[in-house]
């Protein structure tokens, strides 16, 4: 019964989904911070938080924003200069991040 609850509670853990790289994340992060705050928070009630946001949730915004799926004149450039991992680093970070 240990082992089975043990394994429940391993493959529920977030952190064994995590795609990204928290560090390098925060060290991407550093061009979000001018609209999204520092460690995710906004200023502006116009930019959402990303702080505790969802990884996932994350790397699909980037990803709709990059493919013109979604378009924003602020978001759509810059999304367009990341790569997968970088996204996936970034929603590592903020979604560990606690507001």
């Amino acid at each position: 019964m240990k082992y089975l609850i043990l394994l429940v509670t391993l493959i529920l853990s977030e952190s064994l989904f995590a795609l990204g790289d928290v560090e390098a994340g925060k060290a991407k992060s550093q061009t979000c911070i001018a609209c999204h705050g520092q460690n995710g928070i906004s200023p502006n009630a116009l930019w959402p938080n990303l702080a505790g946001q969802k990884d996932q949730y994350i790397i699909e915004q980037l990803k709709a924003f990059k493919e013109g799926t979604r378009v924003n004149p602020m978001m759509s450039p810059i999304a367009k200069m990341l790569s997968d991992q970088d996204m996936e680093n970034v929603a590592a970070y903020f979604s560990q991040v606690k507001d």
